[in-house]
């Protein structure tokens, strides 16, 4: 089995009005993605996605451009199953067979950012293929699954004091919720006005619903501090990126100033990132994004650093479908997971873009069971939201 061809798209669908929101970000109108798709010469067809921006914001013309010009013919003839091989070769270019053969890494300079994110979209889709063409689930190659249901958190939360209760409460009656993440941050301004609004939602929420919040990395590290001091009787499941990626020793300082758990890594690409954020002890939950930090083989490898620290995993799963259905394979994986993201604000890049339905149910959601990543992509939408370059 080769790789025949590779073609990625910059995909945009359009948020309705009525389900758009204003976050730190500004207002989100599209769902945008690059959506990749292999074919080999036996008609196996894997999807993959990548990202350069979080959430459902950001452009896409440079990373299809980069997995179509640069990317592609690297890929073309080669063995789809040489998962590991390839990833390796991509990360260190032109230095890739030194590498190899001295068992270390040699990255190109531009190891990050766009790089990395070409690099998972093409793992998330030899990943879909490995499975299909074996007949199996891609959680069956991890090393099997520890539950075929998993619990998941509800990821939202944008209204006000006066009406994040609602809103929060909204999300637990669509899927019976035990846990509910709100924004907070530079969106509110000060922290204190986060703070009345982390408040109103737990007294609307009780004591028996988990509350996380989420920064963006928008505060400073005092910001953070502060923010940690006005909501410490509010019994936080965890802070979502205090303080920017960037600043690893200011969120280690956040951490050890308080005793709310700290979740960082969506904006983190590889395993070395993640090593830097557990010997720090900057942070208690590892948040890979698969679109963003590598793909699957390298979230494997970060959920397998949290284990070994004793920390946790919860990938960062405000994606599309290819992202999510890799995040729930490895979610039924890893020994590190406990908890799955769903998103509550409009996602078309899953729940159009694709035939099946996802949903979650008593808070539950269920982990495929079907060949590859357990997706099938609607072409129709894939051709009609397909960016011309």
């Amino acid at each position: 089995m080769r790789i025949k061809t590779v073609q990625a798209w910059w995909v945009r669908i359009p948020i309705e009005a009525s389900r758009q929101h204003r976050s730190d970000f500004g207002r989100l109108t599209t769902f945008d993605a690059a959506i990749l798709r292999i074919e080999t010469d036996d008609g196996v067809v894997g999807w993959g996605e990548g990202k350069n921006a979080a959430g459902s914001a950001g452009t896409y013309a440079g990373l299809v451009h980069l997995l179509n010009h640069e990317v592609a013919p690297k890929l073309i003839g080669l063995d789809p199953t040489n998962i590991t091989a390839i990833w390796e070769m991509l990360y260190n270019g032109v230095r890739h067979e030194s590498a190899s053969k001295a068992g270390h890494a040699m990255p190109e300079l531009s190891r990050r950012g766009l790089s990395v994110a070409a690099i998972s979209a093409v793992d998330i889709a030899l990943w879909d293929i490995l499975g299909k063409s074996l007949g199996v689930p891609v959680w069956t190659l991890l090393g099997g699954r520890k539950a075929d249901r998993l619990p998941a958190y509800a990821s939202g939360g944008w209204e006000s004091a006066e009406k994040i209760g609602d809103q929060l409460q909204c999300y637990i009656a669509a899927g019976g919720f035990k846990s509910v993440k709100m924004r907070v941050g530079a969106m509110d301004g000060a922290p204190l006005v986060s703070a009345e609004r982390v408040k109103a939602a737990r007294k609307s929420l009780g004591p028996s619903v988990e509350l996380m919040v989420d920064a963006h990395g928008t505060y400073t590290v005092a910001e953070a501090k502060r923010f940690i001091q006005l909501i410490h009787d509010c019994d936080l499941a965890w802070f979502e990126e205090p303080v920017i990626a960037d600043d690893k020793p200011g969120m280690a300082e956040v951490r050890a100033s308080g005793n709310v758990p700290i979740a960082a890594g969506e904006s983190e690409a590889t395993r070395f990132a993640f090593r830097d954020l557990a010997m720090l002890r900057a942070a208690d939950i590892f948040q890979p994004d698969p679109a963003f930090c590598g793909g699957i083989t390298e979230a494997m490898r970060i959920s397998t650093i949290a284990s070994a620290f004793n920390l946790r995993f919860a990938p960062h799963l405000w994606a599309g479908a290819p992202c999510f259905f890799s995040g729930l394979h490895l979610c039924a994986a890893s020994p590190a997971s406990f908890i799955i993201e769903y998103s509550l604000g409009a996602n078309p890049m899953i729940h159009e873009l694709v035939e099946e339905t996802v949903s979650v149910k008593d808070g539950m959601i269920e982990i495929p069971d079907k060949p590859g990543l357990g997706f099938t992509i609607n072409e129709r939408v894939l051709e009609a939201h397909a960016q011309r370059q």
